[in-house]
């Protein structure tokens, strides 16, 4: 009589290796997900950095004006974020800040101490929505920037 009593408890625990199996893939299926999502974002993010870096360095090379110190960057910045889809498009920009009293317009640049000034270059990317895998949207931020200054000599004018 005992036997019928245990094939039964074995004939209940039928299908609970499966519900098991479905709970524990959707956690680990989730955190799969996150992890990739999130490692296309931060390598975006990489790659907007390293072109505003490039920009600033390109800034520090000789030119007769801070304008054209800011075009030279902004150009550089712009090939070395070229790399990006097109539904991303970034967005660059480079200016010269006064690194003491932050006046961005028109600083007066030097060589003494509190006129130094800087160039900043920023790169700036949206709909990055659109690009990546489709994630909660509080998750997922709608635009990054990558952001770069280098410290200018005073001797342009």
């Amino acid at each position: 009589m005992r036997t019928p009593c245990l094939r039964t408890r074995a004939h209940t625990q039928r299908g609970v290796y499966a519900v098991e199996f479905a709970m524990v893939f959707l956690i680990f299926f989730s955190l799969l997900y996150g992890i990739i999502t999130y490692g296309i974002l931060f390598a975006f993010r990489l790659g907007l950095q390293n072109a505003a870096e490039d920009g600033a360095r390109a800034a520090l090379r000789y030119q007769s004006t801070f304008a054209q110190r800011a075009t030279q960057a902004k150009t550089i910045a712009t090939q070395s974020s070229s790399w990006m889809p097109v539904v991303v498009a970034p967005t660059v920009s480079a200016t010269v800040c006064g690194v003491v009293t932050n006046n961005c317009g028109t600083p007066t640049c030097g060589t003494a101490w509190n006129d130094r000034c800087q160039m900043v270059v920023t790169v700036t990317t949206t709909n990055m929505q659109q690009l990546l895998p489709p994630f909660p949207s509080f998750a997922i931020p709608n635009q990054i920037v990558g952001k770069a200054s280098m410290l200018l000599d005073g001797r342009a004018p």
